[in-house]
């Protein structure tokens, strides 16, 4: 295994061969790369890079994000499976990004196929192209670069040739029924384990001269993956689902991996170094795994169950690996919930002196209101007081009771005060608008906290003086999410919304206006999440269509046009309405219920229940909240 950036030895016929190769495929792209923004981000070759040599190499694998390098680059899923992939002498695992549009044109333009940055080798020449599906608005991305690479879009159209296989994992994975003509298979939960499995398994089938039927049908028994074309799904008059049915020896249900073990689970000595900036351009630790909380609307919070922390000393030996092989002057310590786990002081007075004589800044994102201390920040003072963000979500106490946020008012204040003395002015709040049972009361408390911490900061007198506090609110739409305790529930409509966003601005009293600053997302955007995140494979069509008709990088605001999608949805019979703004029953078949990421469906409907009856449920430290999962993993989770 090679960086890269170091030289390749044994100049066999073949490996001058495959050098050549490289230099040509090299010249056809450098003369474009000046007619492109960000060129950096098309020509590999990055400190920490992976590079080997193919008569070497037994299985090939094209790690595609379907987003933009700036973005992809920061996402830690691909730092740990291209690591661990490439860990094994004869396997090879490459990155391959969405190009930027001004690229994707001239590689239509001069006829370059999508290619992986380490050898610049077309990624229809790989035995397994792997999506990783972090957001629903990514999916018209996935076929547009398919469609790059020269690789049918069907699955049903690749023939029985067994590679390359087109396979998927990540969270939205926990419903991939909108994908699922488009993928050969899908890998459910945490990939450390089973995504060499999987490998082993094409290696022998490949050696044993096997088809792609053979293959798929002997993946599917392999815990954890997910072969759609082996599930036959029927629908109701209604339109609603009658039956998912498994077919030739597939699982009726299957269920997703998990790794047990956190000190033992395989992390990256080094990360890629990028030429140019990301997203997150810093070293990332990885401190646990899964949340404690049970909020009601984080689809995360129960996809990742059980919760699972790494020691002490794993964290201080994993981040001083990084950051010395990297030379990050930044680290972060990673996970759903930071200032949840329950050695973060003794981790942080073992960690703290190395950061400290080596100059490395340190944050701390995800940190609770509840459990955030003076003594907590004051081990993290080094921290760029840049602002301070919590996230209430709700604005008034009964709706986080309904929610489940399990946070008080008074502890945000509390919280709020220490982050003002220690010289903290500006402050970022995350709300959601459309919960539950919400109502203007709820939208009014929005405001009135925001004015609250006003008051306090100016009240405060150890805060920076000569400076004026800023809080900006940010309000997203809810967005109902499969394996949540309101994926039963509706999403409010776009006249519903507006009216309460206009309510919030009528809030503000004029002498704050300057102070507070309101922003949210466009409600079609959330809209199209929700009809993705809980749709089912009648939407494959649809998504088929609105790429054709160029929709393309809808995260992005200034790209994302929802005229296309109703455009693709009219085309295709299909009501957004259906799959977003409708409840459903309890007894309802749902597209995702014959996959199983081990907590029970009946602890959803009592959890939407007691959301219903705004009541709270203790966090899992506290109490079980019997949603299933240790009898699943055959241990208590604490």
């Amino acid at each position: 295994m090679l960086s890269c950036t170091e030289n390749l030895s044994g100049n066999t016929e073949e490996h001058l061969m495959n050098e050549d190769k490289i230099m040509n495929v090299r010249a056809k792209i450098e003369p474009l790369l000046l007619q492109a923004q960000k060129p950096a981000q098309y020509i590999g070759g990055e400190v920490g890079s992976i590079c080997k040599e193919r008569e070497s190499v037994d299985v090939r694998f094209a790690f595609c994000f379907p987003d933009t390098y700036e973005i992809g680059m920061s996402h830690l899923g691909m730092k740990i499976l291209y690591s661990l992939i490439n860990a094994r002498e004869n396997f090879w695992c490459e990155r391959v990004f969405a190009p930027c549009a001004d690229f994707e044109a001239l590689m239509r333009e001069y006829q370059i196929p999508l290619y992986a940055l380490e050898s610049l080798d077309p990624v229809r020449e790989f035995d397994f192209v792997g999506f990783t599906l972090q957001y629903e608005l990514s999916y018209t991305n996935i076929l547009n670069m398919l469609d790059l690479a020269g690789i049918p879009l069907h699955a049903c159209d690749r023939g029985e040739a067994l590679a390359p296989l087109v396979v998927a994992g990540g969270p939205c994975v926990c419903n991939p029924e909108p994908l699922a003509d488009f993928f050969d298979l899908f890998i459910l939960g945490e990939g450390e384990e089973v995504n060499l499995e999987l490998m082993d398994l094409y290696l022998r089938m490949k050696r044993q001269g096997a088809g792609r039927s053979a293959f798929l049908r002997a993946a599917a028994q392999i815990e954890g993956i997910y072969v759609p074309s082996l599930y036959e799904v029927t629908y109701q008059a209604d339109g609603t689902i009658a039956a998912v049915t498994a077919k030739d020896g597939a699982p009726e249900k299957v269920t997703k991996r998990i790794v047990q073990d956190m000190d033992k689970a395989f992390y990256p000595e080094t990360f890629v170094v990028p030429f140019m900036e990301t997203v997150h351009d810093r070293a990332v630790e990885e401190v646990l795994r899964g949340c404690i909380r049970g909020c009601r609307f984080c689809q995360a919070g129960f996809l990742y169950r059980p919760f699972r922390e790494k020691s002490p000393e794993t964290i201080v030996r994993q981040c001083r690996s990084l950051c010395d092989t990297t030379g990050y002057q930044e680290l972060s310590l990673s996970s759903l919930s930071t200032s949840d786990h329950s050695q973060l002081e003794e981790t942080l007075n073992e960690l703290l002196p190395y950061l400290d004589e080596n100059r490395i800044n340190i944050t701390l994102p995800s940190l609770r209101v509840d459990n955030f201390s003076k003594e907590l920040m004051d081990r993290i003072q080094g921290v760029r007081k840049s602002s301070l963000t919590f996230a209430p979500e709700a604005g008034t106490q009964r709706l986080r009771d309904v929610i489940n946020k399990n946070v008080s008012e008074e502890e945000l204040m509390r919280t709020a005060g220490i982050a003002f003395s220690g010289g903290f002015a500006t402050v970022k709040l995350y709300f959601m608008m459309g919960l539950p049972t919400e109502t203007m009361e709820d939208v009014e408390g929005i405001v009135h906290l925001a004015e609250k911490l006003i008051d306090l900061y100016y009240n405060t007198p150890e805060r920076s003086k000569g400076k004026t506090i800023q809080i900006s609110i940010s309000c997203a739409t809810f967005v109902p999410k499969p394996f949540t305790p309101f994926e039963f529930e509706p999403q409010v409509s776009r006249e519903e919304l507006l009216a309460r966003q206009e309510h919030l601005l009528s809030c503000i009293q004029p002498r704050h206006r300057k102070k507070i600053k309101v922003s949210w997302h466009t409600y079609e955007i959330s809209l199209l999440e929700a009809v993705l995140a809980r749709g089912d494979r009648r939407l494959v069509p649809v998504i088929e269509r609105a790429w054709q008709l160029g929709s393309k990088f809808d995260s992005w605001s200034e790209c994302f046009h929802y005229e296309i999608w109703e455009q693709a949805m009219a085309d295709c019979g299909v009501s957004a309405s259906f799959y977003a703004n409708r409840t459903r029953a309890y007894d309802e078949i749902f597209p995702w219920d014959h996959l199983d990421y081990l907590v029970e469906k009946s602890f959803f409907v009592r959890e939407n229940q007691t959301a219903h009856a705004s009541e709270t449920t203790p966090h899992c430290r506290a109490k079980c909240a019997g949603c299933g999962v240790n009898r699943r993993i055959g241990r208590a989770c604490f």
